[in-house]
């Protein structure tokens, strides 16, 4: 811990310099950042599983505790108040006292009304940074500096470059992820149902279902054509042909989203086009680097699986560049190449250009592509093309001026198979890319 400890030191002082500069540019005399509050059911007396607010997280790494507060100034120490209430009913955490916390001023709050007192008494030019306006508005923060725009740009789109410390607990969320992945794929393998091999991956990475970062998918044969499939079927198919595990892991609030796909038999067209995908995903990272923009990839992408198709015979008598600029491979691979990765599954500002909040939409022809920015080192991206057999998304096809081009045959004789998607998670260097995932030996 003494590293991650010297690391969070230094993640600290790049957060004041973001601060600083944030609160100039503005104006502003502090940020208060809450952690958030916990959401009642309606017309019932429990809660929804807590999540924190992501931009009070990438302070401290408190991810379970509501009603907690920090006061950033950029000149003076952190300050936190951590809501340790006296509480028989449920679980109180106590006062934090670990690697990080000499960092950070903690100050115990025993009553989450407790935090008016607690603030200093100017509060007009202090922005709130939360989800919960009606708190805001009853500390006194002024409705103009309630998530203002200016500031939350600037932070979601620094936040984009990573400091060493997150990227040390992005490595240690792949570490869970690729220990889940290796018991979910022989889960699959000895028989088991998806919801059986949901509970597998979950003990193989010590999360609960509310912990993952975002919902696992898991699914067999033409479920993996579901592109966020979570439904976990508790009965196994009788004919089992393929699984696709799309799940990730979380670490001191840092997100993991790996994916493989595998055919329960060698030997079919399936399980030959889920190797070759797994080649031209590897092949594209090998040609990733800093100063390029993302949507370059996504098109070389979308060239690959115009490659595939032609390779196995699944479309004949068009060149590679004519299928990509008809929009054939587009229904085989409907979503986009990727996306950033940290705090945040989908992580923030993948379509920012500055931070003042530039915005550059993906192109029309891919409204579903993640980021358009230009890679710089310190991101961390996933790469995760896919091709499907996607009924809906093909119909069109069928009909259309290009169909005698398609074998249907070989394209409907895939669709018990669902759908190939494989997913590596990233880091842009200076001079090289780092695998966090294939590091791991996940093949």
């Amino acid at each position: 811990m003494d590293s991650l400890k010297n690391l969070y030191h230094a993640h600290i002082a790049t957060l004041q310099q973001r601060a600083q500069q944030v609160l100039a540019r503005n104006k502003l005399d502090a940020m208060l950042i809450h952690s958030g509050e916990l959401l009642t059911v309606f017309l019932d007396d429990h809660h929804y599983p807590f999540k924190v607010n992501p931009q009070f997280k990438a302070w401290v790494p408190v991810t379970q505790v509501p009603n907690c507060w920090l006061w950033i100034d950029g000149v003076n120490k952190p300050k936190l108040w951590f809501y340790s209430p006296v509480d028989c009913w449920h679980n109180v955490e106590p006062l934090p006292n670990g690697f990080w916390t000499e960092a950070v001023d903690v100050v115990g709050l025993k009553q989450a009304d407790e935090i008016a007192q607690q603030l200093p008494a100017r509060r007009d030019n202090v922005a709130y940074i939360g989800p919960v306006i009606e708190r805001a508005a009853q500390l006194g923060i002024s409705s103009g500096n309630m998530n203002p725009k200016a500031v939350i740009d600037f932070l979601h789109y620094h936040r984009s470059i990573k400091t060493e410390y997150e990227l040390a607990c992005m490595r240690q969320a792949q570490k869970l992820a690729v220990a889940g992945h290796h018991a979910a794929k022989e889960a699959f393998f000895a028989g088991l149902s998806e919801f059986d091999i949901n509970q597998a991956y979950l003990t193989a990475t010590g999360h609960r279902d509310t912990d993952v970062p975002y919902g696992n998918i898991i699914a067999l044969n033409e479920h993996a054509a579901v592109l966020h499939y979570t439904r976990l079927d508790h009965q196994s198919p009788a004919k089992r042909h393929s699984f696709l595990i799309d799940a990730g892991a979380e670490y001191l609030g840092y997100a993991a989203d790996l994916t493989r796909s595998y055919a329960a038999q060698n030997g079919s067209l399936y399980a030959s086009l889920v190797d070759a995908m797994n080649t031209e995903e590897l092949a594209l990272i090998a040609t990733l680097k800093a100063g390029i923009r993302y949507t370059d990839y996504h098109l070389q992408m979308h060239q690959r699986i115009a490659r595939l198709l032609l390779k196995f015979d699944l479309v004949q008598g068009l060149s590679e560049e004519a299928l990509v600029a008809e929009d054939i491979t587009g229904p085989f691979m409907p979503h986009g190449l990727g996306h950033p990765l940290g705090l945040q599954v989908h992580d923030v500002a993948g379509f920012m250009q500055d931070d003042n909040g530039t915005h550059l939409a993906a192109p029309s022809q891919y409204p579903y592509l993640r980021c358009t920015r230009v890679l710089e080192p310190g991101m961390v991206m996933t790469i995760e093309p896919g091709f499907y057999i996607i009924e809906s998304l093909l119909a069109p096809l069928r009909t259309g001026k290009l169909s005698q081009h398609i074998n249907w045959q070989a394209v409907d004789a895939l669709k018990p198979f669902g759908g190939i998607r494989i997913e590596d998670n990233v880091v842009i260097h200076a001079n090289r890319i780092e695998n966090m995932t294939r590091d791991l030996h996940l093949a």
